[in-house]
């Protein structure tokens, strides 16, 4: 796929791998429409990638609340009168036990990271359908491979992304539509010092893990990548990936390995 002059949706857009996404998206001379929470964040999204009002569009929202989504969709096309790529990469993370997370919170983990992304391709596929072509991007996780400490609500929306995401995929190819996942690993952004811990309160710490780990520009490069070469999954980070593999090929091995490893 040839970006210049695609029409991208991107969510999260405002810090991370979805601000390091907005700054190359536009030197590959798309046309940008970026949500998240805080529109003065997406503002100095905006300026970071030095992109014009005729080439770039906000929508700023909650991931909580996706029922404006097909309004979302009229707005894009009004302007730009199509939408090439959806990005759904907003979401957060968690740093509690099972027992220690509400029900609530589950919810909410479940929400933002899993059924907003159904929400937002459903309102887009009609559009990308009628288009005979489209890509919808999905940011996953390796943790959508295999659980782990003080993820488990976080773990199950990342698996539920697969499974759905994976159906969708051989369900809409026939439309033309191209469905990527992606997979990062330890990544150094702020998701560890936003995620949630016991009580829903913010773990506000940085992991010793994301500190040392592959920068949010690396990892967009390597998504940007995967979109151009039509990829279906792929899989970004260092040393950590290799659990992968050795869960798929070693599982007893990786049992003992897992254990051992420190959440943080």
């Amino acid at each position: 796929m040839l970006l210049e002059g695609k029409v991208v949706w991107l969510t999260g857009a405002s810090s991370g791998i979805g601000k390091a996404l907005v700054i190359q998206l536009a030197k590959k001379g798309c046309k940008l429409v970026l949500s998240s929470r805080k529109e003065s964040d997406l503002i100095h999204a905006i300026k970071a990638a030095n992109l014009g009002k005729e080439n770039s569009l906000l929508i700023p929202f909650d991931l909580n609340d996706t029922s404006g989504a097909e309004d979302y969709v009229r707005q894009i096309v009004s302007k730009f009168g199509r939408i090439d790529v959806l990005i759904n990469n907003g979401g957060f993370s968690q740093r509690a036990e099972a027992k220690d997370t509400s029900l609530e919170m589950s919810r909410e983990l479940l929400e933002v990271n899993f059924f907003s992304a159904v929400a937002l391709t459903k309102a887009v596929l009609p559009e990308m359908i009628k288009q005979h072509s489209g890509s919808v991007v999905v940011i996953s996780s390796i943790a959508g491979k295999f659980g782990f400490f003080l993820r488990s609500s976080y773990s199950a929306a990342k698996h539920a992304l697969h499974g759905y995401f994976e159906s969708f995929r051989l369900e809409t190819e026939k439309y033309g539509i191209k469905t990527l996942i992606v997979c990062p690993g330890k990544i150094k952004t702020n998701i560890s010092m936003n995620a949630k811990g016991p009580e829903g309160k913010i773990h506000n710490q940085m992991d010793d893990s994301h500190q040392k780990a592959m920068s949010a520009d690396k990892c967009a490069e390597k998504i940007i990548e995967g979109i151009e070469k039509n990829k279906e999954e792929i899989f970004v980070g260092g040393k950590e990936l290799r659990a992968i593999t050795i869960k798929r090929f070693f599982p007893a091995l990786f049992s003992r390995l897992i254990r051992k490893q420190n959440p943080f």
